[in-house]
C-alpha cells in the first residue's frame, strides 16, 4: 500500500536514501588511480588557474583539475575535490565540504553485506 502525504503547497523535509557509492579525492598523488577509476569517454586532466579557470596549455600550475563529462555538460573538478561514481555509474565531481556534509566512510564488511557478496 502507497500512502501519499504529500499535499498541495506543502513544504515537507526530506532525508537522502542510504546508498553506497565509490568516490577518489583528485590529487597529484591519486592521479593515476583517479584515471583507472573515473572510465568515461572523454575524461581528462586539466590545469586550473589562479581565478579557477580550467586550461589545457602544457604551461605547468600548481592546481590540477579534470574534466569530467556528464550529462549536464562537462564538469570541472579541482585538486581536493572528490569524484564521485554515483548509484547509475555516473561520475561527477564533489567539493571536500558538502562531501563530508553528504558522505561518510563504509566498513568494509558492511558494504560487502549490502552488495551480496558474503565471501569479503
Amino acid at each position: 500500500m502507497v500512502i501519499n502525504f504529500w499535499h498541495k503547497g506543502d513544504i515537507m523535509k526530506y532525508r537522502k536514501r542510504t546508498v553506497v557509492i565509490e568516490a577518489i579525492k583528485l590529487g597529484w598523488d591519486t592521479w593515476n588511480e583517479v584515471c583507472d577509476f573515473v572510465t568515461v569517454k572523454g575524461f581528462k586532466g586539466c590545469y586550473i588557474d589562479k581565478n579557477g579557470v580550467p586550461y589545457d596549455s602544457e604551461t605547468w600550475s600548481d592546481t590540477m583539475g579534470a574534466k569530467i563529462p556528464t550529462l549536464d555538460g562537462v564538469m570541472i573538478a579541482k585538486e581536493g575535490d572528490f569524484i564521485i561514481k554515483g548509484i547509475n555509474g555516473k561520475f561527477y565531481p564533489c567539493k571536500p565540504d558538502i562531501f563530508a556534509k553528504t558522505y561518510e566512510p563504509v566498513e568494509c564488511q558492511a558494504f560487502w553485506q549490502q552488495s551480496g557478496d558474503t565471501d569479503a
